[in-house]
C-alpha cells in the first residue's frame, strides 16, 4: 500500500510564483549641455561688391557712372513712346535717352577725373588736343533697338592713353547692359569678367561649327557690295551668322564665347574702344582686315586665336572683291 500524499496545508500556501527580477537599469548618464550652433555664415558678398574688390579706382570711376545713366535709361525704356527722337543720318536716330545719358556720363566722370579728356557720340572730343588719357563714350549703343523696345542695347565707356602724338592704346573698358544687368569690364592685364565671372573667348577650331557676328550696312550707309562678297563667302563655311544691332555689344560676346568672332566695317571709335580691350583680355584677337589696328578706322575683325585669321581672310577677300566690282563698273562706264 503506498504512501499516502502529503495534504497541503491552507494555513502556509506556498509563496506566489514571481517573474524574474529585471536587471538594473543603467545610471543614466547626465545630459551634456546644448552647445550652441556656430553662426551662419555671413552673406555671399553681393555681385557689385564683389566687382568693388577687383575694380581698379578708374573702373570704379566707369562703373559707379554707367550704373547710374542705366537707371535712367531704364526708365526711358520703359516710357519709350513718349521719347522726343531726331534723325542724325540714314537709319541713325538720337534720342532724348542719349542725351541725358551722356550728360549723367559727363558729369560723373569729369567730377572724378577733371583731367581726362573726351570723346562722345554726340558731344564730339573735347577741345584738349595734349590729353593723357580721355573717355571714349558711347552713352546707348543699339538706340534703334532701344526706340523699339528690343533689350539689347548698351553703354560704353573706354578708356584710352596716349603714347605718342599719333598713337594710343585703349587701357580699360566697360560695357553695360542694364536691361540684363550684364557688366562686361576689362583692363589691360587684369583679365576681363562679366559681373564677378572671369571670361574666356571661345575654343572652336572648325569654322563649320561656328556662329559670327555682324552689322548690316542698311539705308544709305556705303560698303554693301563689300558685306554681300564677305557674306556670300562666309555662309556656305560656318553654322550662323548673326545681327543684333550693338556693336559694342557683339565685341562683349566675342569676349564672353558666345560668338566665335565678329566682323564689321567703319565703325566709330566710341563703338569699339571698350570692346577691343575685352576681347584682347579674354584671349581674343582685334585687327583690321590686314592685320593691322583696327581702332583708327573702326574695320573691326575680332575672333577666337584659332578662328580669327580665317575669318580675316574671309573679309579681305570680299573687300577686294567688292573693290574689283567696282572698278569694272567704273571702266564699263
Amino acid at each position: 500500500m503506498s504512501a499516502d500524499k502529503p495534504r497541503l496545508s491552507l494555513k502556509n500556501p506556498p509563496a506566489p510564483r514571481t517573474a524574474p527580477a529585471a536587471a538594473p537599469r543603467p545610471e543614466r548618464k547626465p545630459r551634456a549641455p546644448r552647445t550652441e550652433l556656430p553662426e551662419a555664415p555671413a552673406p555671399r558678398a553681393s555681385r557689385q561688391s564683389s566687382q568693388t574688390a577687383r575694380l581698379s579706382a578708374q573702373l570704379n570711376v566707369v562703373v559707379g557712372a554707367v550704373r547710374k545713366a542705366g537707371r535712367r535709361l531704364l526708365r526711358d525704356f520703359g516710357e519709350v513712346e513718349q521719347l522726343q527722337v531726331s534723325v542724325k543720318g540714314p537709319g541713325d536716330f538720337v534720342s532724348q535717352a542719349d542725351i541725358r545719358a551722356e550728360q549723367t556720363l559727363r558729369e560723373e566722370l569729369a567730377r572724378a577725373r577733371p583731367n581726362f579728356a573726351f570723346l562722345m557720340e554726340e558731344s564730339g572730343a573735347s577741345p584738349e588736343t595734349d590729353w593723357e588719357y580721355r573717355w571714349v563714350v558711347d552713352p546707348l549703343d543699339g538706340t534703334t533697338n532701344f526706340l523699339h523696345g528690343i533689350p539689347h542695347w548698351a553703354i560704353s565707356v573706354g578708356i584710352e592713353r596716349r603714347l605718342t602724338e599719333t598713337e594710343s592704346e585703349i587701357v580699360a573698358g566697360v560695357i553695360y547692359n542694364p536691361a540684363s544687368d550684364e557688366l562686361f569690364w576689362a583692363e589691360k592685364g587684369a583679365g576681363a569678367f562679366l559681373n564677378d565671372k572671369r571670361l574666356r573667348v571661345s575654343a572652336r577650331r572648325d569654322m563649320r561649327e561656328a556662329v559670327f557676328a555682324t552689322g548690316i550696312p542698311f539705308g544709305a550707309i556705303p560698303r554693301k557690295p563689300e558685306f554681300v562678297a564677305i557674306l556670300s563667302r562666309l555662309m556656305p563655311q560656318v553654322a550662323g551668322v548673326r545681327r543684333f544691332g550693338a556693336a559694342a555689344l557683339d565685341l562683349a560676346w566675342v569676349a564672353a564665347g558666345r560668338y566665335d568672332g565678329f566682323w564689321e566695317l567703319g565703325l566709330n571709335k566710341w563703338d569699339i574702344a571698350a570692346g577691343i580691350v575685352l576681347v584682347r583680355e579674354a584671349g581674343g584677337f582685334v585687327t583690321d582686315p590686314t592685320g593691322g589696328d583696327a581702332y583708327p578706322d573702326g574695320m573691326v575683325v575680332a575672333g577666337n586665336p584659332h578662328l580669327h585669321g580665317k575669318l580675316r581672310e574671309v573679309v579681305a577677300s570680299g573687300i577686294s572683291a567688292a573693290a574689283t566690282g567696282r572698278a569694272k563698273a567704273r571702266d564699263a562706264g
